[in-house]
């Protein structure tokens, strides 16, 4: 189990160096992006067509990539509520492990979707109004999360089943 996290850990590293990056530029793009478009609208009154296509197209890798980094780091959002009435460890780390196979089992779920989402959209060849950007850019988005939100809860699976097999050893 060790060789797997130390693998998973390595990979983990890079998906690390390459996601972090595209978070800043694309949270950065979307916030000059939107600033713009205000500033053209409001004040010269001079909408600029087609520049809420590219926001959305960036918004959801930004938001996506987001949730990846989320998970990654396991700062998402959680109702552990075991914790609170209960004091026991071994039922505490039973009900994380639970809750990380839930999770993996509607991950896998969720990357089937937005598979034949990326499929549909694929043989659709649906583009945008203004600049024609293909659909599948910002839908392939789904599909890449996914596929990495199964590869962090493989992580965290692996780690909370260790953490729940040594306690009985301890």
């Amino acid at each position: 189990m060790n060789g797997i996290l130390s693998l998973i850990s390595k990979l983990d590293v890079v998906i690390g160096i390459l996601i972090k990056p595209i978070v800043i530029i694309l949270s950065a793009s979307v916030a000059v992006m939107m600033a713009y478009g205000v500033i053209t609208r409001a004040i010269l009154d001079q909408p600029v067509f087609g520049l809420e296509e590219i926001v959305l197209m960036c918004a959801m890798w930004l938001y996506m990539f987001g949730a990846v980094l989320a998970s990654r780091e396991r700062s998402h959002l959680t109702a552990d509520f075991i914790q609170v009435v209960c004091k026991n460890t071994s039922v505490i780390k039973f009900f994380h492990l639970l809750a990380t196979m839930i999770s993996l089992a509607m991950a896998v779920m969720f990357s089937i979707w937005a598979y034949d989402l990326l499929d549909w959209a694929l043989r659709k060849g649906q583009s945008t109004t203004v600049f024609h950007l293909p659909w599948y850019i910002s839908q392939s988005s789904l599909f890449v999360a996914s596929v990495l939100f199964i590869f962090y809860l493989i992580r965290d699976f692996f780690e909370d089943l260790n953490s729940f097999l040594s306690r009985k050893t301890a």
